[in-house]
């Protein structure tokens, strides 16, 4: 029976991801993971574990904020690490504060910041920026993430809409959930986050991504923790989930896959 052509896709990943590790044995590989990339991941990762032999414990977090499980403050906090996949932007902070091995970074996906509104309630016109406005000026609540989507959605794009005031009463940030629960359980009209974090959860319906004049592009990206034990594995799985193999569950999760092998 001839092999798909995912399947050898899977395999050519993988292959690199052996040549890594070598010879050496099983390992426990400590990840750390932000919501963007976490669909695609955790359909990636049996797969990795299944050829490689390696262990792969995954503790979830936003990249950045001050919420108990935020990967910079369970990095704080002393909790074991070798992978962080995170916010491109942020794991460069942790590069700077010594946290990340400098020049292990690597860029994973592009990921577009889309809008979601309840199952079965009215999608509003998001075709331009001036829609926009409208939709949400006609709206009675709003939610977005405490991550980089919602930072660029509260402090860049109400005020090049020029809705900042209108804003501030019925738009809220909301920490350490996704954006798309809040939405689904009505408590907010509409919601902002990168598709990637939306598409998983139920009751919502994705009216689309921003329009492109609105648009911010999130780069998440993966390096190896300075506290690692075990970096040759930490570095399989990133050259994995970097390679073609990853490609179809990245797009299927929402993202846009980066080149193998491009950094910072």
């Amino acid at each position: 029976m001839r092999l798909s052509t995912h399947f050898r896709s899977l395999a050519l990943g993988l292959a690199g991801a052996l040549l890594l590790t070598g010879s050496a044995g099983a390992a426990e590989v400590r990840v750390m993971i932000s919501g963007g990339l976490t669909a695609a991941y955790k359909a990636l990762v049996p797969e990795f574990e299944r050829q490689t032999g390696h262990k792969v414990l995954t503790a979830f977090g936003p990249s950045m904020g001050t919420t108990v499980n935020a990967i910079p403050v369970r990095l704080e906090r002393g909790e074991p690490a070798d992978v962080l996949i995170m916010v491109g932007y942020a794991l460069g902070d942790l590069v700077k504060k010594g946290k990340v091995i400098a020049g292990t970074e690597v860029d994973l996906t592009r990921s577009p910041i889309g809008i979601s509104v309840k199952a079965g309630a009215p999608k509003p016109d998001i075709s331009s920026a001036d829609a926009v406005k409208r939709a949400l000026l006609a709206a009675k609540s709003i939610a977005y993430s405490d991550s980089a989507s919602g930072v660029y959605v509260s402090t860049e794009m109400f005020q090049k809409l020029g809705i900042a005031a209108e804003m501030k009463d019925k738009a809220r940030q909301i920490p350490a959930e996704p954006v798309a629960g809040v939405v689904a359980r009505g408590d907010a009209e509409i919601g902002f986050q990168q598709i990637s974090e939306m598409l998983p959860v139920p009751g919502v319906d994705i009216v689309g991504p921003l329009p492109p004049e609105l648009q911010q592009i999130t780069v998440f990206s993966a390096g190896i923790a300075t506290v690692s034990k075990e970096p040759e594995a930490g570095k399989a799985l990133i050259s994995f989930l970097a390679s073609p193999a990853a490609r179809d569950a990245i797009v299927k999760s929402g993202m846009e896959p980066i080149t193998a092998g491009a950094t910072h």
